[in-house]
């Protein structure tokens, strides 16, 4: 709203400068540098004398500028003012700043909707230090996420622009969360069609709009309200583990968690066993599962002489800052 009263006041400007510098060249007959250097010390009103003597008709035409002119001016610092102090500016840096570094990601995620669920997502995100990107409509919800330096978007996700002006077609997974689920199923079809290869998850409400959803290409649908009840379930006949798995998603002294490790070709751990990555030696990780892509089994605690082949997927779980050190070790390095 601001920056639109800006805008005004630096054209209502522009229009008494020209008034000013045109009125002094058709009255007094002046050239163009002294109508504008006559213009700029009345509105500036430093007390400098007149460039040359003003008739009446170019005194008259004088105190209507400084009226209009002294009016704009005072209106147009007041609004600055406000400008600053609101934290406007402030924002309006803090966005372009948030743009180019949203314009340098590469395989990272996309986060669609701030609602219960999708705040979940970004503070797992968040947590597991994941690079991200919010998009949402609420200005309060973008507001409270600047001050938090979360990188987002504000805008509808099912337009194309402000898909890709999160990277979507440099982004590694997408994850909608919206209100409905034809918002969700619509976003799925226009994330999709903008990048084919991008694993794509959604919420879904209703039970029947699971099988739309993946029809669409999703390659994941979670319905929160059967999680719940799956969940409360665990409450009453397996206690412990779930009080095992809440204290290690809710502990705030470390961040532990179950992660996949994949073995892409150009890997240091393809062609070596288990043993020989060092994965096995590091405190704090435990390897829980070795799976096989190519028949999608799994071999759960696996041995030390356990080949690694690039249709190899290491399941593992543990601190996630010595997790990520896997991560960069099997990475593909150039």
């Amino acid at each position: 709203m601001l920056y639109k009263r800006l805008i005004g006041i630096f054209i209502a400007l522009s229009i008494i400068f020209s008034a000013g510098v045109f009125g002094y060249k058709i009255i007094e007959g002046w050239t163009t540098l002294d109508s504008l250097y006559m213009t700029v010390i009345t509105l500036a009103s430093v007390g400098f004398m007149e460039v040359h003597p003003l008739s009446n008709a170019g005194r008259i035409f004088t105190i209507l500028l400084i009226l209009y002119g002294s009016g704009v001016l005072i209106y147009g610092i007041s609004v600055i003012t406000a400008f600053i102090i609101e934290g406007e500016l402030t924002d309006i840096l803090r966005r372009r700043k948030m743009n180019k570094k949203i314009s340098q990601l590469k395989g990272h995620y996309i986060v669609c909707g701030a609602d219960h669920t999708g705040r979940y997502v970004i503070e797992e995100l968040a947590k597991t230090k994941k690079d991200f990107v919010v998009i949402e409509k609420d200005a309060e919800k973008i507001k409270h996420f600047i001050e938090q330096n979360i990188l987002c978007i504000e805008g509808d996700a099912t337009h194309d622009a402000v898909l890709e002006m999160a990277g979507i077609k440099r982004a590694r997974g997408f994850i909608t969360s919206l209100h409905s689920d034809a918002e969700n199923l619509f976003v799925v079809i226009t994330a999709k069609r903008l990048n084919p290869d991008i694993r794509v998850i959604s919420k879904a409400v209703e039970e029947e709009s699971d099988q739309k959803i993946r029809m669409v290409g999703a390659d994941g649908v979670v319905m929160p309200n059967s999680i719940g009840g799956l969940r409360m379930v665990s409450e009453m006949i397996r206690p412990t583990v779930v009080t095992f798995l809440d204290i290690m998603l809710r502990s705030k002294d470390r961040t532990i968690r179950i992660e996949d490790i994949e073995i892409n070709p150009g890997s240091s751990f393809a062609g070596r066993t288990l043993d020989e990555t060092g994965t096995l030696d590091i405190e704090g990780v435990t390897v829980v599962a070795l799976k096989d892509k190519t028949n999608d089994t799994y071999v759960f605690n696996p041995s030390r002489k356990s080949a690694l082949t690039t249709d190899n997927v290491l399941i593992v779980m543990g601190n996630v800052d010595f997790i990520n050190k896997i991560k960069d070790r099997a990475a593909v390095h150039s």
